[in-house]
């Protein structure tokens, strides 16, 4: 399992959380980005920069995910790529894509995007919260606990 981290638009409080959980359970764990993303020294975290452009890291993550993987994004169609090629998506926030909700996920996307351009404010996310943060500390730790049994 390797754990990928859609590191441009991912809070640094999850970042600091995955650091530490790449480093207690030794997980090869890479952060992709279109900018240089300053990693702490291990042998187990490493950041790959790809050139810029939209979604150029989703691109990548793609590209190089595998069955079992493990990838840490908001972006629903990220997400949904990554589950059919078999590996976990897991929110930032703490939310785990399965293939059930990922479908509505999109749906509910594909239908607020078409409404932001026809001019309708949607507002934007709500708040990050510690909750969120303990969410997703909680749902990472039991997901790379079942990875070691």
């Amino acid at each position: 399992m390797r754990l990928w981290v859609d590191a441009d638009a991912c809070p640094n409080v999850i970042k600091d959380i995955i650091f530490r959980a790449a480093d207690r359970v030794g997980v090869e764990t890479i952060l992709v980005a279109n900018q240089y993303i300053r990693t702490p020294p291990s042998p187990n975290i490493r950041s790959l920069q790809v050139p810029g452009g939209f979604d150029a890291a989703d691109a990548a993550i793609v590209e190089r995910v595998e069955n079992g993987d493990l990838v840490v994004t908001a972006d629903i169609p990220l997400a949904s790529a990554a589950i059919a090629k078999g590996a976990l998506a897991l929110n930032p926030r703490g939310e785990l894509y399965t293939s059930d909700s990922i479908a509505q996920r999109l749906s509910l996307r594909n239908f607020m995007d078409e409404l932001r351009g026809a001019g309708i404010d949607t507002g934007g996310p709500a708040a990050f919260h510690a909750r969120d943060r303990q969410a997703f500390a909680n749902q990472l730790d039991s997901l790379l606990a079942k990875r070691k049994r």
